[in-house]
């Protein structure tokens, strides 16, 4: 599929250079304007139905942070592009799909395109369908700790897990509980089963999941009617489970 793009670079030479890169290395991509700072940037943004943009982060007048944050309803795809790793973090946890570091690597390049493309194909497949995991949900239990002992679950029965600072909310359908373990120790126990880790705080129960919805990272609604937030950097692994 083609990807609709636009660049957003306050270095003219870094943007000569990514923009020779992207024309030369992804056909896919097909630019449609180019910014050098957030408010360029934002009235191209209006005015295109875009699938990527390739942000740098760091410019004139404000960064890449605050023009996301002055698009509303964000069905767009980011790749920063920047000099300093030390944005990685909040990047990818937040607004990123890809995080390509200068000088910038051909091979990095034609990977984040392509994490991309995947993405958008596969949120235009489910679009108008009703989702359906690829596998069921393996039969088993957990035991969680209680203080006069410990209580089993079946693992079917678990819509989602909540990260509390070292503490997990276990949700089911009509109740929750609240376990001495972090969500950590829960994506290692459930690794086997259908749950994917959709943002930092939240585990979810692939098989509990009846709707996903584009926006910023994406949102998906579960069975008990509750929407959840989908990270970018985690939008691809939880796009993955479905057909």
């Amino acid at each position: 599929m083609k990807l609709k793009a636009i660049l957003v670079e306050d270095e003219q030479l870094s943007r000569e250079i990514l923009r020779n890169y992207i024309e030369k290395y992804c056909p896919t991509v097909q630019l449609l304007g180019e910014a050098s700072n957030i408010d360029e940037a934002y009235k191209l943004i209006q005015k295109h139905e875009l699938d990527l943009v390739f942000l740098d982060v760091e410019m004139p007048f404000g960064n890449a942070f605050d023009l996301l944050e002055k698009v509303e309803n964000r069905t767009f795809e980011t790749v920063f592009v920047t000099a300093y790793d030390h944005y990685a973090i909040e990047a990818l946890n937040n607004h990123a799909s890809y995080y390509l570091l200068k000088p910038i690597s051909i091979d990095e390049l034609i990977k984040a395109v392509n994490i991309v493309t995947q993405i958008k194909e596969k949120e235009n497949e489910l679009q108008h369908q009703i989702l359906t995991p690829k596998t069921n949900a393996a039969k088993g239990k957990i035991t969680i700790p209680q203080q006069d002992g410990f209580e089993v679950l079946d693992i079917n029965d678990i819509i989602f897990c909540k990260a509390d600072d070292n503490y997990t909310e276990i949700h089911l359908a009509n109740t929750k509980k609240l376990v001495s373990k972090t969500l950590k120790y829960f994506e290692e126990a459930l690794k086997e089963h259908t749950f994917a880790r959709i943002h930092k705080s939240y585990l979810v129960n692939v098989n509990e999941i009846v709707k996903y919805k584009k926006g910023k990272g994406g949102s998906v609604i579960v069975s008990s009617g509750k929407e959840i937030l989908v990270s970018a950097s985690q939008k691809s692994n939880l796009l993955s489970y479905f057909k």
